[in-house]
């Protein structure tokens, strides 16, 4: 399979995606646990059905440690006793946050308040822009049906 489109061979594209991926780059300093953030991007992705990014979240968070047995959860979550009452409110919010099309009234009070329980306002603002950063990656991804399944360890992150 060949993408519809190679982002970084077309000028066009150089100038925005550099400062797009930019955004991706720096919200890895943000002070969300980085587990976290490859929990939600993952779950982003899984939903939106990117399997580049799929493959990407998957392979960064088991090289960053992450095991087997969660990756392979994070589709089933909420039947899942392997993740923390955080994470769960950030995946809770994560879902909410990418299904906006499904639910008429976006992310609930009862998300928000559940993840601000666990996030403070430094947090909770890298995990919003996370959630909105992984659905334009994803909707750039899955336009140009970029193949997934190569992807090594490293170059984005």
């Amino acid at each position: 399979m060949d993408a519809r489109l190679n982002y970084f061979a077309i000028p066009t594209a150089g100038n925005p995606l550099k400062h797009f991926m930019s955004a991706g780059k720096a919200l890895k300093d943000s002070p969300l646990p980085a587990k976290t953030q490859e929990l939600v991007a993952l779950r982003v992705s899984q939903i939106n059905g990117c399997a580049v990014c799929v493959d990407m979240h998957t392979k960064e968070a088991a090289a960053a440690g992450e095991s087997s047995v969660r990756l392979n959860l994070v589709a089933a979550w909420r039947e899942a006793t392997v993740f923390t009452d955080a994470e769960r409110a950030a995946l809770e919010l994560a879902e909410q946050g990418t299904r906006v099309a499904d639910a008429a009234g976006g992310v609930s009070d009862e998300a928000w308040a559940n993840a601000a329980k666990h996030y403070d306002e430094e947090q909770l603002t890298a995990l919003v822009i996370l959630v909105s950063f992984m659905n334009s990656v994803n909707r750039l991804n899955i336009i140009t049906q970029q193949p997934a399944g190569n992807y090594e360890v490293g170059p984005f992150h």
